[in-house]
């Protein structure tokens, strides 16, 4: 039986001095059933002509080329024309092992699974030594274990490109355009429609760590979208899968202390104050009851206890002790 076609997503901008890199890792793959979507997504350097001559080379590629719309929209535009079973995401300044979607591969058809995720390591461009990005180790996943997964950031990330996944359970979820953590708004859907997941130790994915690139960037405001993102997980969570509301909670309320703690840090003290009121705002509409603060730790439940006094002293306290950043 011949191996289910695999579409492979890749949006490129200003990426001229990676693209190279990035594009033959994924037509080296021993997985050969790939279409390959570039998405030139306005880039203003070489990579447009670059995409071209790779589709000459390579039938199996496809490019689009766009007006700049941002990295959601990219993706979207390569879903949107995409005819796989089955997709993937690589960012252009990455690349992938030669065997990574082999992988992925068998072990969806080993578990029966709608998404397989592979080892990260995360490479810095300023020779800092890599170290992996996932937890060590293999395993498979229901659909709520899989939630408890992508809250707790155990054994699933947030981000697209490491994994491998069945169309069906993916097509009609948009990435939001115009959002920084696009990734956050998107995955905890897409492991909501999931009934099972493969997790394989193997590095299969390596992010490269750049200056100039997005998450490379100084705090700013525009991370907030994080914030954003996880307001709209709770209530997904506390309406599809009520037994992780206090999961999910806990996680907000830390994910505001950390961005409180990061403004505090970061920004200017004008800015600073608009931040704390609109994450005071946060967790005041996201409150704990007694009964589900008992459910977790001390630790979670001394700083949330802090935090509900004022968030402000909670990510003044962790940022003198160096918690949490």
């Amino acid at each position: 039986m011949k191996e289910p076609l695999i579409s492979v997503i890749v949006p490129v901008y200003k990426v001229e001095k990676y693209l190279y890199r990035c594009v033959k890792s994924i037509i080296n793959q021993t997985y050969k059933n790939l279409e390959i979507i570039l998405v030139d997504d306005g880039s203003p350097d070489n990579c447009p002509a670059m995409c071209d001559a790779w589709a000459v080379k390579d039938s199996r590629i496809q490019v689009i080329h766009r007006e700049n719309g941002g990295l959601s929209d990219a993706r979207n535009a390569g879903m949107d024309i995409s005819s796989g079973e089955l997709i993937g995401f690589v960012d252009s300044d990455d690349w992938i092992a030669h065997d990574m979607y082999q992988r992925l591969y068998a072990a969806m058809k080993a578990d029966n699974s709608d998404i397989a995720v592979c080892g990260v390591e995360i490479v810095w461009e300023d020779g800092t030594s890599s170290r992996r990005l996932t937890k060590t180790g293999s395993s498979t996943l229901s659909r709520e274990e899989g939630m408890r997964a992508i809250i707790e950031e155990s054994w699933l990330k947030h981000p697209v490109w490491y994994k491998l996944y069945r169309a069906d359970i993916i097509r009609d979820i948009k990435f939001p355009v115009g959002k920084y953590h696009e990734d956050v708004f998107w995955s905890y859907q897409v492991v909501g429609n999931a009934k099972r997941i493969s997790v394989i130790d193997d590095i299969g994915y390596y992010y490269w760590q750049r200056s100039g690139s997005i998450m490379g960037e100084s705090y700013s405001v525009k991370r907030l979208d994080a914030i954003e993102a996880l307001e709209d997980r709770q209530a997904y969570v506390e309406n599809k899968f009520p037994e992780l509301a206090s999961t999910a909670r806990c996680s907000l309320w830390f994910s505001c202390m950390y961005h409180g703690q990061k403004a505090l840090w970061k920004i200017p003290k004008k800015e600073q104050i608009d931040v704390m009121e609109y994450l005071s705002g946060v967790i005041r509409r996201h409150p704990f009851s007694a009964a589900s603060l008992n459910g977790l730790g001390r630790k979670e439940r001394i700083w949330i206890g802090i935090a509900k006094i004022s968030l402000k002293s909670a990510c003044r306290i962790r940022n003198a002790f160096r918690i949490g950043l």
